[in-house]
């Protein structure tokens, strides 16, 4: 059979199109394609909740591509293995408590299946901005990653969204537009965005969960941009903390938007 370019191109527009117009008011929006980020826009999305994602790279998984200095091996611990047992990611035991994946398999395996639990996701588009109302963010202002890139100057569209997951790793790009152009002070000590310390595996995995939690009225953090945002340490090619996190934040937003 004869194929046409036209409708080739057709397609992909008109579909395209129909999934950016059906995130336009969203129950959760997270930006960044992290492990924490998928993870958690994988158990959102599974409990029915209108979910997006925003990478601004052409590939979502951030750092787990790359394992340790690009060898693509990740580490767990015993609690980080629990949610790749649950996503179908095989692992093997180094030793006790430390437990190795693929790191290929781990990133198009959790991305495969947040997509088929519902999780829209739009990768080269980039967060420029929130939108706040009271002194709450309600949604984020998008760009492509392109425009941004050749400095030229296209004003963006803007999504509505309940919640807003910050799942930026240690560039911590939404909370740095907030306490920039924030109304208050965020959930911090200081009332800004603290630091990321220096690599403390154990510490670093311990603190991602702790400081997995609302930073500013509407946005959660997650991943390393919990540690960067609340000054925690970074915890290197172990992943548990990541995949922890974004479980963890999921459950958090699920449960403050069952009570709204």
């Amino acid at each position: 059979m004869a194929l046409d370019e036209g409708v080739i191109t057709k397609a992909i527009v008109k579909s395209y199109m129909e999934k950016l117009l059906s995130v336009v008011d969203l129950d959760v929006a997270i930006v960044g394609g992290g492990p924490s980020g998928l993870v958690a826009g994988y158990y959102l999305a599974k409990k029915g909740f209108h979910t997006a994602l925003f990478e601004k790279r052409l590939s979502v998984g951030g750092g787990m591509w790359g394992g340790g200095m690009m060898f693509n091996q990740i580490v767990v611990q015993e609690e980080g293995k629990s949610v790749l047992d649950e996503f179908g990611v095989r692992t093997e035991r180094f030793i006790e408590n430390y437990y190795l994946a693929d790191a290929v398999e781990a990133v198009t395996t959790i991305a495969s299946r947040a997509v088929q639990a519902g999780l829209k996701v739009f990768n080269l588009i980039s967060f420029e901005d929130v939108v706040v109302r009271e002194g709450k963010v309600c949604g984020i202002v998008i760009n492509w990653t392109s425009t941004l890139m050749a400095g030229i100057h296209v004003d963006p569209l803007t999504l509505k969204a309940k919640a807003v997951i910050d799942a930026t790793g240690h560039d911590t790009e939404v909370v740095k537009v907030i306490e920039k152009k924030g109304e208050r002070r965020l959930m911090t000590d200081t009332g800004k965005i603290v630091g990321e310390k220096a690599m403390w595996a154990e510490l670093g995995e311990q603190k991602t969960l702790q400081n997995t939690r609302e930073v500013y009225p509407g946005v959660f953090v997650c991943g390393m941009a919990a540690n960067a945002t609340f000054g925690s340490y970074r915890m290197g090619p172990i992943f548990g903390g990541m995949l922890l996190s974004g479980k963890k934040v999921a459950e958090m937003v699920s449960e403050r938007l069952k009570a709204r």
